[in-house]
């Protein structure tokens, strides 16, 4: 499904053009306080405050599980900002369509020699939000249904945060679903890779 809006283009399109003026060949809401200092910086700034917070206080009191949700959320964000640091693609505002210079390509696609300052996919601030999914691991399988509703909370919260970088201008929509997929299947991933390192850790103690 991912693959196909990447690369249909239709629905972020869609959503991109609702919040650019073509008149002006701007995004009004691009250096909106709320969704620039907001949602863009403080939100961003708080999820990973709360990582940070956590990996301190789960090493002082020897909590594995909060150490180990602590860097679930670390290493989500961190393959997602590899991923977008290493992209060709560029971010609708940089695009030609949208009053930029850069040429923009579907995913897979022949990179155009003007794909200018690329570095816009995945969505970067919404895996800040998307962060937030590790702590289903904190209540799973023990509370298997505040598990879930706690993932759909952190799915949400990325979706909104990627949300405002969409009506900035910033990322297009299908740049945040991504996201929200590669930082879950960090999480899992690194979930499972801990349990074991951690499990073999006690039998060997």
């Amino acid at each position: 499904m991912f693959f196909w809006f990447s690369r249909n283009e239709v629905l972020d399109y869609s959503l991109t053009n609702y919040w650019f003026d073509p008149i002006t060949h701007h995004f009004p809401w691009k250096d909106n306080l709320w969704l620039d200092r907001i949602n863009h910086r403080l939100l961003k700034y708080l999820v990973i405050g709360a990582a940070a917070y956590m990996l301190v206080k789960g090493a002082w009191q020897k909590n594995s599980r909060m150490v180990a949700i602590a860097l679930l959320m670390g290493l989500g964000a961190a393959a997602v900002g590899i991923l977008k640091a290493t992209s060709h693609h560029s971010c609708p505002w940089d695009l030609l369509a949208f009053g930029g210079n850069a040429v923009e390509y579907p995913l897979f696609g022949h990179v155009p020699a003007l794909s200018g300052p690329g570095r816009c996919f995945p969505g970067g601030h919404a895996s800040s939000g998307f962060m937030a999914m590790a702590f289903f691991f904190w209540f799973y399988p023990e509370k298997p249904r505040l598990a879930w509703f706690v993932l759909f909370c952190g799915a949400m919260l990325g979706l909104v945060m990627g949300y405002g970088q969409v009506m900035r201008g910033a990322h297009f929509f299908s740049h945040n679903l991504w996201a929200g997929w590669w930082v879950w299947l960090v999480q899992v991933v690194g979930y499972f890779g801990l349990s074991q390192g951690i499990a073999r850790f006690k039998r060997g103690r």
